[in-house]
């Protein structure tokens, strides 16, 4: 192929990939830039933009308000993360064979994570119900007698939203490792088992050694998604009671869009980036102390 030729296929190349990269260019780069540069200012949205340099940082981080919404996001990925890997880990190894009505049940598992939030919340607030919900059912008929209003308790509203959050997304993840057993060389266990080991120790000098590529790969997703949650709070519990509820992302969303604070809101979009990215950075740093290469 002549230079002219290769030259003429390089722009035509470009010429094809010129939608897309003008979508990225005009639908992400510039609206990070331009968040970036808002989180300088002061913003009422119906006003001009007003250069405030750090005060907005600095509001945040001094204010009780958003230090209780970073402990809030903090206890809801310490629930989150392990609760949504041991769950699709779980579903994963259980569903991890030939047969045919597994198939069934992974489509089943898998259904939530596509269902609408919506529908899912209005199933979930039903199964919350103080009086008529069939969990405080359930647990009175367990002989529990004073069983907690969920949505309606500052201790219990958040832990509601993570299982919620944990139901729904597990699917997902069930998924992602099912890929990686489905790696796994079966001869492996045929010799572990011709040397006595039981399914407990294949389990855990087999499977977890040879999964953990895949495990820290969901916890790197499960971690950023812990940060994210948005949709199931504004629906199951609109932040509440008393911002029991509220995370980073549902504040971000009630500064922004309730408050028309876009500064701020900006700023808490930013500081919340960088903490994912300290969290991401961390867990690479720590990777080939657990994963198996």
């Amino acid at each position: 192929m002549s230079s002219q030729t290769a030259q003429r296929f390089t722009w035509l190349a470009f010429l094809f990939l010129l939608p897309t990269l003008l979508g990225l260019l005009i639908f992400r780069l510039v609206p990070i830039v331009g968040a970036f540069v808002t989180s300088f200012t002061r913003w009422q949205i119906f006003d001009k933009p007003r250069w405030i340099g750090l005060d907005n940082y600095i509001n945040i981080l001094t204010s009780p308000v958003a230090a209780k919404v970073f402990i809030n996001t903090a206890w809801f990925t310490m629930i989150y993360v392990p609760g949504v890997i041991v769950l699709a880990l779980f579903l994963a190894v259980l569903l991890n064979n030939s047969l045919k009505i597994s198939a069934f049940f992974r489509g089943a598992f898998f259904l939530p994570y596509i269902t609408s939030t919506v529908a899912v919340t209005l199933v979930w607030r039903w199964i919350f119900s103080t009086k008529f919900g069939i969990l405080n059912n359930l647990l009175i008929g367990l002989g529990y007698s004073d069983p907690p209003a969920w949505l309606a308790d500052p201790i219990w509203s958040l832990p509601a939203v993570a299982i919620v959050s944990v139901w729904k997304d597990s699917g997902f993840f069930m998924l992602l490792l099912l890929a990686g057993l489905q790696t796994i060389d079966p001869g492996v266990y045929e010799a572990a088992r011709m040397d006595g080991a039981k399914r407990l120790r294949q389990f855990f000098d087999i499977t977890m050694p040879l999964l953990s590529r895949s495990l820290f790969f969901v916890l790197i997703l499960a971690l950023v998604r812990s940060t994210q949650t948005f949709e199931i709070t504004y629906a199951l519990t609109g932040g509440g009671p008393n911002g029991a509820s509220t995370t980073l992302a549902y504040f971000v969303y009630e500064n922004a869009f309730v408050h028309f604070q876009m500064g701020y809101a900006s700023a808490l979009a930013y500081l919340l980036c960088f903490a994912v990215g300290l969290v991401t950075l961390a867990n690479f740093y720590v990777r080939k102390r657990w994963t198996h290469e």
